[in-house]
């Protein structure tokens, strides 16, 4: 195999391969002799066919599998011997001009992992904010505790249906004059102001009255996870059978019980804790911020332009994908279009802080353990059945761009912890709503990084930075709760839930035909 150097500017390469003909009809050969025991033809015994047959009969497939591994082996001998780290998969083509019998001629091109100057570390100085759970917040957890378990009694008599009442019912949807699959059921518990219906269902049901008949007129969101209800006009034929109120519930030690606790105060210290965890989160997402402010700025190296593309990409797409659900999607898309140029700052920063952790990482021999990504495995294998689940483990086993997406978020946080340890910390006591204010002021900054390296996979680890939002612009990748988007990474390969036919009531779990599919809350792209 020879090679030549077409192109070295920056982290650009480019190289020019070529493979002999003599190289590739030696793989041919290696081809044939494997798979010659598995062919049958008749009037030979099986594995005898001759290797000429052989080529006879799959000579293109032989040759074409020939020629794909010298491409990988010569690619990966370029990589091995000129020491390149690349930042992405190479580009390889192969010359228009080739055919069989032929010399290969390969063009590789692609862009290196920067040198990455030795990361300054040392002196890093951060505050902590500090937040005590309050009484307040305490009640508030066991008040909403207490809504979520709240039971109803039958109404009186000629009772008119309020909001916060539930309404059993009979249904029969049609769309545009068809009835459609799960559209009808019986004794559909229906809470009104609950929300979980497509909009102007619930809002309809108010004043309906036990044996009342009514058509309710609605139209499917364009989101609707059924493909021909999307946008469409829908009417749904109810009869009321039942109505009932809500009662008080009370939060008190016979509630607790219920919950299978001793009693109300071991309810209000396991709630307690629960908001420690989230105010401890939190603290820690803004100490983050500012230790990646520290970071970027003393550190300023050259990133490579294609993981720069690739990281606004996925920043883009999730712009896209918000917008889309605004009440003007174009207008957020123009507000968006504004905001590009911050959006690429973001990248490019999110990049080089990236590397920065692994280069820290690396030299200070910050691991995850083998059990630590046994259980990242299995903890990520729950949201598929029992079938794909064994399936998704063995592939996460074998693909090792797979493994490192996965692995990439806790390394990070690794990283992150190892420099809090070096770091001279000081505590102030301050309140949720300063903490908060502080997390907000940080969103007008642009920030980023996560953890790029050598077979990193390029994951997107959710980070929590990002220019601030304008009027009528799409929510910026934020989420409502950035403890929670400390907590759970996205950069786990997930499996979207299966959705259900258009409205299929099930008695259980009350997921009716006019219930809108559920959304799980916006995570916050940041830039940590």
């Amino acid at each position: 195999m020879q090679t030549v150097e077409t192109l070295n500017e920056g982290l650009k390469r480019a190289y020019t391969l070529t493979i002999s003909a003599k190289d590739i009809l030696a793989r041919i050969d290696a081809e044939v002799k494997q798979v010659a025991p598995q062919i049958r033809m008749p009037g030979f015994r099986p594995g005898k066919v001759p290797s000429n047959l052989v080529k006879k009969m799959h000579g293109p497939a032989l040759e074409q599998e020939a020629l794909n591994k010298a491409v990988q082996d010569g690619v990966q001998t370029l990589l091995s011997e000129q020491k390149l780290r690349p930042a992405m998969q190479p580009a390889v083509e192969l010359d228009e001009g080739y055919a069989p019998g032929k010399d290969a001629e390969i063009k590789i091109s692609l862009e290196v992992l920067p040198d990455v100057p030795a990361p300054a570390i040392d002196g890093l100085k951060l505050e902590r904010l500090t937040v005590e759970p309050t009484a307040e917040e305490v009640d508030a957890a066991v008040n909403r505790i207490a809504s979520q378990q709240k039971s109803f009694d039958p109404a009186p008599e000629g009772h008119p249906a309020i909001e916060g009442d539930l309404v059993v019912l009979d249904y029969a949807g049609t769309a545009n004059g068809v009835a459609f699959e799960g559209g009808t059921g019986e004794g559909m518990s229906v809470e009104i102001g609950s929300g979980r219906l497509i909009p102007g269902f619930e809002d309809q049901l108010v004043g309906v009255k036990v044996g009342e008949s009514r058509e309710l007129n609605v139209t499917f969101p364009e989101d609707y996870p059924v493909e021909t209800l999307k946008g469409q006009p829908a009417v749904f034929a109810v009869t009321v059978t039942e109505v009932k109120v809500a009662k008080d519930t009370v939060a008190d030690d016979e509630f607790a019980k219920q919950l299978g606790l001793e009693g109300i105060d071991q309810l209000r210290n396991l709630l307690k804790d629960q908001v420690s965890q989230e105010l401890n989160n939190l603290t820690r997402t803004h100490m983050k911020r500012k230790l990646l402010d520290q970071l970027a700025a003393s550190h300023d190296f050259p990133v490579p332009p294609t993981m720069v593309e690739a990281e606004f990409g996925q920043i883009w797409a999730q712009l896209e994908h918000e917008a889309g659900h605004e009440e003007d999607p174009e207008a957020a898309r123009a507000e968006m279009e504004k905001d590009r140029e911050d959006y690429q700052k973001i990248a490019e920063r999110r990049v080089r802080l990236g590397l920065l952790l692994s280069e820290i990482g690396q030299q200070n021999g910050v691991e995850v353990a083998p059990q630590e990504m046994q259980r990242l495995i299995m903890q990520a294998a729950q949201q598929y059945g029992p079938k794909d689940r064994e399936r998704f483990i063995q592939y996460v086993q074998q693909d090792p761009m797979a493994a490192a997406q996965l692995r990439a978020p806790l390394y990070e946080d690794k990283v992150v912890d190892f420099l809090f340890d070096k770091a001279e910390i000081t505590d102030r006591a301050v309140t949720r709503e300063e903490l908060e204010a502080a997390i907000e002021a940080d969103d007008d900054s642009i920030g980023g990084g996560h953890v790029h390296g050598p077979g990193c996979g390029h994951d997107h680890h959710d980070h929590d930075e990002k220019p601030k939002a304008k009027k009528a612009a799409p929510k910026k990748a934020a989420a409502k709760d950035e403890a929670a988007a400390e907590a759970v990474t996205e950069d786990k390969p997930k499996k979207a839930p299966a959705k259900k036919a258009a409205a299929k009531a099930t008695d259980e779990a009350g997921e009716e035909a006019a219930a809108k599919p559920k959304k799980a809350p916006a995570k916050k792209k940041s830039a940590e």
